[in-house]
C-alpha cells in the first residue's frame, strides 16, 4: 500500500512550481496524469543546457530540467483549445479527486476548465490554482517569475555578500527556490483538502501565489522585522550573531565553520595554531568576537588558507568543533553518507531504458516511496489513459488522433 495510491490527479501544470507538487503527489502514490499539448509538452523539455539522446537516432531528445520535476506520472497529449480536447480534460476531471494548473489568472475559464465549471460535475475535486500572485489582489494578473518574486519577496535582501564588500550586492538562490517551496506548500495543501473532505465530503479550492510563498518562507528574517521594526540585511555567509560562524577559504575550496560556544572556539584556536587566542581578550568570548568580527574572521582565514578542505574538516571533527565544506554537486554524489541514504536513484524511462534522479526525501516506514516509474516520454500513455479511464476503444482514440486532438 502507497500512502496516495486511491488518489488520482490531473495535472495541468508546467514548467517547475505546478510539476514539483504531482511529482510529490506521484512519489506518494497518486495517479498523476500529466496533460500536454501535441507536438510541444511541457515547456522544459526543451530547457538545456543539458539534454538526453534518442539511443536509436542520436537526436537530442527530453531536457534534463524535464527530468527533475515529473517522476512517476503519464503524459497524454491533449489540445484543450478545441472543444473535443476540453471536453476529454473534463471528462477526466469528473473522475478525478486533484487538479492542480498553473494558468494565468482566469486562463482557463474560456475552455471550461476552472474551478466553478469543473466543481459542478464534481463536488468533490480538490483543485489547486498555482500563480505569481494570487487570484486577488492588484498584481494578481502579472505573470510570474521566480526570479521576480525571489526579488519582490524580500529572498534577495538578504541573500549574497554585504554591499561594502567584494562582490557585495544582492543575489538570487541558486535553484528556482520560490517555485520549489511553492511545490511544497501547495502539496500540503492539497492534503490537507484531501483529508477534510473525509469530513465534509466536499472537494475545495485552493490559491497559491509564489509571492506569498517567498514572504512566508522568510521565517525569522520576516519576524526580526516585524518584532524589532528595522529590515534585516545582508550578511554573506557570516551570521549577524555569532563568530565564527561562516564559510572559509581553503586551499582547493571553502570550508563551514559554525562556533557555537566560546568552548568550540578554543578548541578551533588550538587547532589552528593559536592557543593564544583563548586568553586574547578580543577573541576570547562571543561578544568580543562580534566586535572585533574582520580582525577574527582575517586571522582564521590565514590559517586556514594553508590547509586541505578535506585535511582541515578532518582535524576539527575530530576536536568536535562544528564544520563542513561547501560541495560541489559531483562532491555531493560522491558523499558516503548521501551516498548511504540513497539519495540518487534510477528510474525506468521508455526511450533510454533507465535515466537517474534524485530521491525523495520523503521516507515513510510504512508506505515508501517507490520508483517504478520514470518521467514519461510526451504523450507516452495518451491511449492507455484514455482507454483506462473513459473507456475510449481504438478507432475512437484513432479519429482523435486524425483530428489532432490528441
Amino acid at each position: 500500500m502507497r500512502a496516495l495510491d486511491d488518489i488520482l490527479v490531473l495535472d495541468l501544470s508546467r514548467v517547475l512550481a505546478g510539476p514539483w507538487c504531482t511529482q510529490n503527489l506521484a512519489d506518494l502514490g497518486a495517479t498523476v496524469i500529466k496533460v500536454e499539448k501535441p507536438g510541444e509538452g511541457d515547456d522544459t523539455r526543451k530547457w538545456g543546457p543539458v539534454f538526453l539522446k534518442d539511443p536509436a537516432t542520436g537526436a537530442r531528445a527530453d531536457a534534463a530540467y524535464y527530468l527533475a520535476a515529473n517522476r512517476g506520472k503519464r503524459s497524454i497529449t491533449v489540445d484543450m483549445a478545441t472543444p473535443e480536447g476540453q471536453q476529454i480534460l473534463r471528462d477526466l476531471a469528473a473522475k478525478a479527486d486533484v487538479v492542480v494548473e498553473n494558468y494565468k489568472l482566469g486562463g482557463l475559464k474560456k475552455y471550461g476548465l476552472d474551478y466553478d465549471s469543473l466543481a459542478k460535475i464534481n463536488p468533490r475535486l480538490v483543485y489547486c490554482s498555482i500563480t505569481g500572485f494570487g487570484q486577488t489582489g492588484p498584481y494578481a494578473p502579472r505573470p510570474g517569475y521566480d526570479f521576480i518574486i525571489q526579488g519582490m519577496g524580500g529572498l534577495m535582501s538578504v541573500t549574497g555578500e554585504k554591499d561594502d564588500l567584494p562582490g557585495g550586492g544582492p543575489q538570487k538562490a541558486g535553484v528556482a527556490l520560490v517555485d520549489v517551496m511553492t511545490g511544497l506548500y501547495a502539496t500540503i495543501a492539497i492534503l490537507g483538502a484531501l483529508n477534510q473532505r473525509h469530513r465534509s465530503g466536499r472537494g475545495q479550492y485552493i490559491d497559491m501565489a509564489l509571492l506569498d510563498v517567498s514572504v512566508a518562507t522568510l521565517a525569522n528574517q520576516a519576524t526580526y522585522y516585524l518584532v524589532g521594526g528595522e529590515a534585516p540585511v545582508r550578511m554573506g555567509n557570516g551570521h549577524a550573531a555569532i563568530v565564527p560562524y561562516q564559510s572559509f577559504p581553503t586551499s582547493d575550496g571553502h570550508v563551514i565553520i559554525a562556533v557555537g560556544n566560546d568552548g568550540q572556539f578554543a578548541k578551533l584556536a588550538d587547532e589552528l595554531g593559536h592557543p593564544e587566542w583563548k586568553t586574547d581578550p578580543r577573541f576570547a568570548t562571543n561578544i568580543e568576537r562580534l566586535n572585533n568580527r574582520a580582525l577574527v574572521v582575517g586571522a582564521i582565514e590565514a590559517e586556514t588558507r594553508r590547509r586541505s578542505m578535506d585535511d582541515l574538516i578532518a582535524a576539527l571533527e575530530k576536536r568536535a568543533v562544528p564544520c563542513g565544506p561547501i560541495n560541489t554537486v559531483d562532491r555531493v554524489f560522491a558523499d558516503p553518507h548521501v551516498q548511504a541514504r540513497g539519495l540518487q536513484k534510477s528510474v525506468p524511462h521508455a526511450q533510454q531504458g533507465h535515466v537517474p534522479s534524485v530521491a525523495s526525501p520523503l521516507r515513510l516506514s510504512d508506505s515508501a516511496v517507490v520508483y517504478d516509474r520514470g518521467p514519461p516520454l510526451l504523450g507516452e500513455h495518451t491511449g492507455e489513459v484514455l482507454a483506462e479511464q473513459l473507456g475510449f476503444d481504438a478507432a475512437r482514440l484513432e479519429a482523435l488522433r486524425k483530428a489532432k486532438v490528441i
